[in-house]
Formats: structure tokens, C-alpha cells, sequence
């Protein structure tokens, strides 16, 4: 079992999956145990009933969701954030990566 589950939330899950691959790379270089996944905002509740979630990261282009993930979260000790656009644009994964990382620490 993963050490930390990355939880990526965008409108169908597909834009993300690129982004998952990159940053599964990055934390494979820096000798991590990370389980990253995407899944499409629809199906988050399903995801987070299922799953030991660390951290939750939503897509630029679900930011007006913002929000409703603070409210689904509230309560629980899971951090969210938005992806920094230009990281996600970049399709940067060891800056998102980075992001998800300082979040679980913040909140650690």
C-alpha cells in the first residue's frame, strides 16, 4: 500500500491523467510511495468513501468548485488546493507534486 494518496480532481478526469504520469515520475525520482490518481469531479465522494486520501488537488478548470470540496472536506484532516495553473499548463509534475507535498505537511 502507498505511503500518501494524491487524489487529482478535474471535470471528467481525462486532462488530468497526463499531469498523474508526470508527477508519478517525479515522486518515483525522489524515491516516493505516492498512489496518484485522477478522477472526474462527479465521482470525488466515491473516491474519498473508498480511499485512505491524503491530499486533494482540483483542476484550474474546476476552481469554481473550490468551495463545495472545502464543504466535502470539512470535518476531515485533507488538505485542498487548487493546481497552480501555470504548473498544470506546463503539465509540471514535480512542481505539482511539490505543491501536494507542502499541503500534507501544512497539515501535518
Amino acid at each position: 500500500m502507498a505511503e500518501k494518496t494524491i487524489m487529482l480532481c478535474c471535470a471528467a478526469g481525462m486532462s488530468t491523467s497526463l499531469l498523474v504520469s508526470k508527477m508519478q515520475e517525479a515522486a518515483k525520482k525522489q524515491g516516493l510511495d505516492y498512489e496518484i490518481f485522477a478522477t472526474s469531479a462527479s465521482d470525488a465522494d466515491n473516491q474519498l468513501a473508498q480511499k485512505d486520501i491524503n491530499v486533494v488537488l482540483l483542476g484550474p478548470q474546476v476552481r469554481y468548485m473550490e468551495a463545495q470540496f472545502k464543504q466535502k472536506l470539512a470535518g476531515t484532516n485533507i488538505p485542498m488546493a487548487i493546481i497552480d495553473m501555470t504548473a498544470y499548463g506546463m503539465m509540471n509534475g514535480e512542481k505539482v507534486l511539490a505543491q501536494a507535498i507542502d499541503l500534507m505537511k501544512q497539515n501535518a
